[in-house]
């Protein structure tokens, strides 16, 4: 359970329908085996231990009698392992007949939970048989031992106080107040569901739309097992689509139509953040509840889950292709408005050939489309110094002329040497002033022609860098409205690829995939020969892996030795893991030093989950300490 992983499973074992002592052999072999894989959670399906379908022989006293006996048989099975297991069985408690989850834990039976609502339509007639169960926990005599009996009982990790585990059965989770929510609100944060859910044409996709929806809203993991192989064929067919999901997403399915079991590793501190960072979830209801403690030892989990590598970016051709779609719209729509607010009728962009100012032109042109002004009030201003080159320089100049803006160039060579020699700055000496130098005389260069023609100067830098403070303060840092700073540098390459495949046009086309191959560097430093000499990624580390620690830090929440661990794993093959920890550690370093150019950020849109503003997402002191962050990763 380190860092908060935990293993589930949700099995669909090969039944005969009302034989229980065989259910129990096949239920034994499959509970040995998630526990070999190393599961701590196993939900087997709705009434397994006899089968779902048993129709009116679930009346019999004998199979009654023998499915009680099958499950202490699967309970002594059990020792000497700390999973908790759910089994499904029929349960007769005071003349009346429940659909009943028993939870078993290291050879005991720590309660049972019985199914509340009770369906009696269409094929189901579930009620000629079951009653619904009571809420508030009872005391139910398995050959006098007492048992907890009731839907109101949270199960709590010892090892791990986050995990609190709660049952539904079924039916449960298609009524409007589905026992879940009351579960989750009481600290559930893993719902598991028994079911018995036949196949008809179409169901499976609503099946999933229930469990992600429910694992969205309750902000939990859900384990699903449905009935499967083995049930009565009579009337129904049930195919086994057993899910995992956590929090809106499906980590785990099964093919339906087999008897396979699905694995997940949930991530039970990533659920407890999303809880504690949401302040309209509001818990409750817990003082109703029995809470059974269970032990669980503390292991590293062997994790099977693969965090994307580029969280920012979907991995799906058509989904990146519309999210790149959504997030120009998101971009150009921000800047429109700012245009209609202030009355500024020209834009002031610095372009420089880089990925950053060639998508703050591509929103530019596309905001004034939607506002019927001419391209030609966009002014792409062009600034060679020391250390710009040929490819660069001649880049921005074709793609501002192919987009219809007008291109202005302003070669600020000599005010920079005139502003070294005033300030005493050798100009062989490439220090820090060198870089910064340059970077305020362009800025000051755009505010000034905004000044000249009434127009707004547009940043140009993204979210990357401003997580990092890769950005001259006051410099490259300071516009009048940042179209790229809520995008990632990892997406800013993707939306420039996507307008390349989809302006068609073929120059442009051109042109923006020689941009998209030229590496990313301020060029600041003079070239070595016609080649670029100041490369960014050399000197503060590959954006993928900064993006990807930006993203699990802010958004999940994790600690630095999680995002190491689970980098490691994402990025196998492709970095080393000393390669990793040294990008981490700058990453952090940077991220906390830099807060103060974070703090005065101008205005600009936020398009996804992750933002730095401080006047929205992030409300963070320019002065915090990283100390504590980085003494965990010298620990590793």
């Amino acid at each position: 359970m380190k860092h908060g992983f935990v293993k589930v499973a949700a099995v669909t074992p090969e039944i005969k329908v009302a034989d229980p002592v065989y259910n129990a052999q096949q239920i034994c072999s499959r509970m040995e085996e998630a526990v070999e894989k190393g599961a701590k959670i196993i939900v087997f399906p709705e009434l397994c231990l006899t089968g779902y379908t048993c129709g009116d022989l679930f009346l019999q006293e004998l199979l009654l009698k023998e499915a009680k006996e099958q499950l202490r048989v699967i309970a002594d099975a059990s020792e000497g392992s700390d999973a908790l297991v759910f089994i499904g069985l029929p349960v007769e408690k005071e003349h009346k007949l429940y659909n009943v989850a028993a939870v078993i834990h290291d050879g005991s039976i720590l309660a049972m939970i019985p199914k509340r609502f009770i369906p009696a339509y269409a094929e189901f007639y579930e009620t000629r048989h079951f009653t619904p169960g009571n809420q508030e926990p009872e005391i139910y005599l398995l050959e006098e031992e007492e048992i907890p009996f009731g839907t109101d009982i949270l199960f709590q990790a010892d090892s791990m106080r986050e995990l609190v585990v709660a049952c539904e059965i079924c039916e449960d989770i298609w009524v409007p107040d589905s026992p879940g929510l009351s579960h989750a609100m009481a600290g559930a944060d893993v719902l598991v569901n028994l079911s018995a859910s036949n196949e008809t044409v179409g169901k499976d996709s609503y099946r999933e739309m229930l469990v992600k929806s429910a694992s969205a809203r309750f902000i939990a993991g859900y384990v699903y097992a449905s009935a499967g192989e083995g049930e009565s064929t009579q009337d129904l067919v049930f195919g086994g689509h057993n899910m995992i999901a956590e929090n809106g997403t499906i980590l785990s399915q099964s093919k339906r139509f087999s008897a396979q079991t699905v694995y997940a590793d949930l991530d039970i501190h990533r659920l407890n953040h999303e809880r504690r960072r949401m302040s309209s979830y509001q818990p409750g209801h817990r003082e109703k509840y029995r809470v059974i403690s269970f032990h669980m030892e503390e292991e590293d989990t062997e994790l099977e889950r693969v965090y994307h590598a580029a969280p920012f970016v979907p991995s799906e051709r058509e989904e990146r292709e519309k999210r790149c779609e959504e997030i120009l719209s998101i971009q150009s729509y921000g800047l429109k408005k700012r245009y209609e607010h202030t009355g500024a009728k020209t834009a002031v962009i610095g372009v420089s050939g880089g990925l950053d100012s060639t998508l703050a032109l591509l929103v530019t042109v596309r905001a004034f489309d939607m506002l019927g002004l001419s391209r030609d009030k966009i002014i792409a201003v062009t600034m060679p110094c020391f250390g710009t080159t040929d490819r660069t320089y001649n880049n921005a100049c074709d793609l501002t002329k192919m987009l219809g803006a007008t291109l202005k160039e302003v070669d600020i060579k000599e005010a920079v040497t005139v502003h070294f020699r005033d300030i005493g700055q050798e100009s062989d000496n490439h220090d820090v002033t060198y870089e910064n130098g340059q970077a305020r005389e362009r800025t000051q260069v755009l505010m000034d022609i905004a000044n000249q023609e009434n127009g707004m100067v547009i940043g140009t830098g993204d979210m990357s860098e401003l997580a990092l403070g890769w950005a001259t303060y006051n410099g490259d840092h300071m516009s009048m409205y940042g179209v790229n700073s809520g995008v990632p540098k990892t997406l800013v390459r993707h939306l420039v690829k996507y307008y390349a495949d989809t302006c068609q046009d073929e120059e442009l086309s051109k042109v923006l995939l020689d941009i998209l191959d030229t590496p990313v560097s301020p060029e600041l430093l003079p070239p070595s020969g016609d080649a670029i000499s100041q490369k960014t990624e050399d000197l503060v580390g590959p954006y993928e892996l900064h993006d990807f620690f930006l993203y699990y830090m802010l958004r999940c929440g994790f600690e630095p030795a999680k995002i190491y661990r689970i980098a490691r794993v994402s990025f196998a093959g492709r970095y080393t893991d000393e390669i990793i920890l040294k990008w981490l550690k700058t990453f952090y370093r940077r991220f906390f030093a830099q807060q103060f150019k974070r703090s005065c950020l101008p205005d600009g849109p936020k398009v996804g989950s992750v933002a730095l503003s401080p006047r929205g997402d992030l409300r963070m002191p320019s002065d915090a300490a990283a100390a504590i962050w980085l003494r965990q990763l010298q620990e590793l």
